[in-house]
């Protein structure tokens, strides 16, 4: 090969050559998990088995979601129309859920948020991609709910987040953090009854720091959909802050 004024390049020294072929080894940490997971082979969390936290049978086996259902907050609903209950919703597009909240599906969000198993956040992840395939909906950007930072410090991790993150990797959509933040530490709207009183914990409790949702069409993403008051929330924060649409997608919802 030519090198400058017709020059040939001089051949690389032998040592040169052996650095730059040099693959870098794994990093401790990756080190650690790749020797535990070695020793201690992750077991499904259904079955028992060898086949991650989650295997496809036991994936295939949750409880689907399925139409006819409210156009607007996917709740079960004869003839695919929209319920009364949606008068409740003022700020977001929609509301989409693949399964329901009972059995395995129950039991993976559980362990995932609150036993530190957070590795099921990818095979989760990847039933939210499956759907998004098989049902899209108009977006082009992922908001995970945010967490106070108070709970954040106590569980560690956003469970929201990490679902976000692996959606995002395998739909090459981008996922913005940092900007819709909240604001208060409400309590957890399982342990509130009644449509109102969760929308009354939840109101004003979301803001945009910054305008980075301008112009989006945003999927807000979450682990599991009561009355839909927190997506709603988030939803009024980012049309304050100029996103254009705002949905919300979750891996269940409860009924």
């Amino acid at each position: 090969m030519l090198h400058g004024k017709g020059r040939h390049r001089p051949a690389e020294p032998a040592h040169r050559r052996c650095y730059l072929d040099y693959k870098p080894m794994l990093t401790l940490s990756q080190f650690k998990n790749a020797l535990f997971d070695l020793l201690f082979p992750p077991r499904c969390i259904g079955c028992g088995g060898k086949d991650g936290f989650l295997c496809l049978s036991c994936a295939q086996s949750l409880s689907k979601l399925s139409p006819p259902h409210c156009l607007r907050c996917g709740m079960p609903a004869g003839g695919g129309s929209v319920c009364s209950q949606c008068t409740k919703l003022v700020a977001i597009d929609g509301i989409r859920s693949s399964f329901l909240y009972r059995g395995l599906a129950r039991e993976a969000i559980i362990q995932l948020k609150y036993k530190r198993i957070k590795a099921l956040a990818q095979p989760l992840g990847q039933l939210l991609a499956s759907y998004l395939s098989s049902s899209p909906l108009p977006i082009d950007t992922l908001a995970p709910v945010p967490l106070h930072p108070k709970r954040v410090r106590e569980r560690g991790y956003n469970q929201s987040s990490l679902i976000a993150k692996e959606l995002g990797r395998l739909t090459d959509l981008a996922v913005i953090e940092g900007s819709l933040v909240r604001l208060r530490d409400t309590a957890p709207q399982v342990r509130i009854t009644g449509t109102e009183q969760r929308q009354l914990n939840v109101r004003g409790a979301f803001r945009c720091e910054d305008r980075s949702f301008q112009g989006k069409y945003v999927l807000v993403v979450d682990d599991v959909c009561t009355t839909g008051a927190t997506l709603d929330a988030c939803a009024s924060a980012l049309k304050e802050a100029g996103a254009a649409s705002v949905w919300g997608l979750t891996l269940a919802r409860e009924l």
